[in-house]
């Protein structure tokens, strides 16, 4: 009985962390259109040029952060 509690506690452990992992965001902006944006994914730097050089744990705190880069502002 315990050794299948242990089992079951370090299988979900492991499943875990990578699935944390995953909720990640950053400031973009397109280097056609000029347009930013929030990825998903790191940006490749050629079709789309990473801003500010930051990751952000929420697509909120990367929204707060691509509205006050001078960048990003409306002209």
């Amino acid at each position: 009985m315990v050794r299948t509690i242990a089992v079951a506690i370090l299988a979900t452990g492991s499943v875990s962390p990578p699935a944390l992992a995953a909720e990640q965001y950053w400031v973009a902006r397109d280097a056609v259109s000029k347009q930013c944006e929030i990825v998903p994914k790191k940006p490749d730097g050629t079709l789309v040029v990473d801003l500010g050089k930051k990751k952000y744990a929420s697509e909120g705190e990367a929204r707060k952060a691509m509205e006050a880069m001078a960048d990003c502002k409306k002209k």
